[in-house]
């Protein structure tokens, strides 16, 4: 099994990303989606998220109201810790279980929007960081998913720097590119991952010294 870490800033163009690699013949771990799984109406990790927030971060169906959780967390450090600190080890545990559950030999893709916030990398044999420029998250934020100018910021503000998700990369794709551009590179990614899950099932085979 080849564990990749898959990250990039708020509006770079990662699920698109991780779409492609998945038709590819990766196994998708969404972080975000079991982020939603967690706190989801019943759960105890939305009961700890009322607990710290109140009552009034829910909707009227008794679900999560991210709009309004969204506008106090990224507007405050510390109330995003708070929040990071309930739901990031219910995310953790439960991608173990479905990682548990992937093939031995399949490159299992980990979704991980806040990896390198959260110093995450170690816990991959490699990263890939696909990364845009401020400018192109901005747009994509304002134009494709009805953000204000001025959430789009303080969202993309409360991540790390793009100079902080390269340093950590292993593999980094530019999506500040047209589509077709960025599909020949996550082929050419792709053919890459498969080459080193490849050398790693080598490597377990490979006999000790010592016997």
């Amino acid at each position: 099994m080849l564990k990749v870490g898959l990250t990039g800033g708020i509006g770079a163009g990662k699920s698109e990303v991780s779409r492609l690699l998945v038709e590819c013949g990766a196994v998708l771990i969404d972080a975000d989606r079991i982020a939603r799984e967690v706190v989801a109406p019943g759960t105890p990790g939305l009961a700890a998220v009322v607990d710290a927030f109140g009552e009034e971060i829910l909707t009227e169906d008794g679900g999560l109201d991210r709009p309004k959780l969204g506008s106090i967390v990224f507007a405050d450090a510390a109330e995003l810790a708070t929040l990071n600190a309930i739901v990031h080890p219910l995310v953790g545990e439960r991608s173990r279980e479905l990682e548990e559950a992937a093939a031995e030999d399949a490159v299992v893709l980990h979704d991980v929007p806040l990896l390198t916030e959260n110093g995450l990398a170690p816990l991959y044999d490699l990263v890939i960081v696909v990364d845009a420029s401020a400018d192109t998250q901005l747009d994509r934020l304002v134009r494709l998913r009805g953000m204000t100018e001025e959430d789009a910021r303080a969202r993309m503000a409360a991540q790390a720097t793009r100079e902080e998700r390269r340093a950590i990369a292993d593999i980094v794709i530019d999506n500040d590119v047209p589509l077709a551009e960025l599909e020949q590179r996550v082929r050419e990614v792709w053919s890459e991952l498969v080459r080193r899950s490849g050398a790693s099932r080598a490597e377990q085979r490979k006999p000790s010294a010592d016997r």
